[in-house]
């Protein structure tokens, strides 16, 4: 079998802990302190990713004991939820968390009207901290006054909107 025989047989005992868990950590601490949001989102998303793999081993290690391929699978799917040209984590995050795992926590502060609600809840969450921000700064009637001029200034018809859904 010889040495690359023994390196393909070991290939994730290798690579692994540096692909899930020292380049993460580098990034992860890099993007602490960046300004941009959005590395922070790649890599927290990342970290739930990888937590959700990790419970899931530690509950079925007794099936994935069997399947000779986990290892190498666990891998793939880790490259791909790393690099950065793939985005996987943030694929799987808004996909699949999102979608289905619910916090059971409103996002948004409870004097908000219905309407006011969803609108927030449909947006990101750097841009619902802005509206919400400006909000607290310059108050609620402030806001109206800016969405209003917004859907003046674009022609917006509030019933075309409506009718799109």
């Amino acid at each position: 079998m010889g040495v690359l025989g023994a390196i393909a047989k070991n290939l994730d005992t290798i690579i692994g802990p540096g692909l899930m868990l020292l380049y993460p950590l580098y990034a992860s601490m890099r993007a602490i302190e960046s300004p941009s949001a959005l590395d922070d989102q790649q890599w927290l998303t990342y970290w739930v990713i990888y937590s959700f793999i990790t419970l899931f081993e530690l509950s079925c290690w007794k099936v994935l004991a069997w399947i000779p391929i986990w290892p190498y699978t666990k891998l793939l799917f880790c490259i791909w939820l790393v690099l950065p040209i793939f985005n996987g984590a943030a694929y799987i995050y808004e996909n699949v968390v999102r979608k289905y795992v619910k916090l059971g926590m409103d996002m948004t502060s409870s004097n908000h009207t219905a309407g006011q609600k969803k609108v927030l809840q449909m947006m990101s969450l750097d841009a619902r901290k802005s509206v919400e921000r400006f909000i607290s700064q310059h108050g609620e009637d402030a806001f109206e006054r800016v969405v209003k001029a917004v859907c003046t200034n674009t022609n917006y018809d509030h019933h075309q909107r409506i009718n799109i859904y």
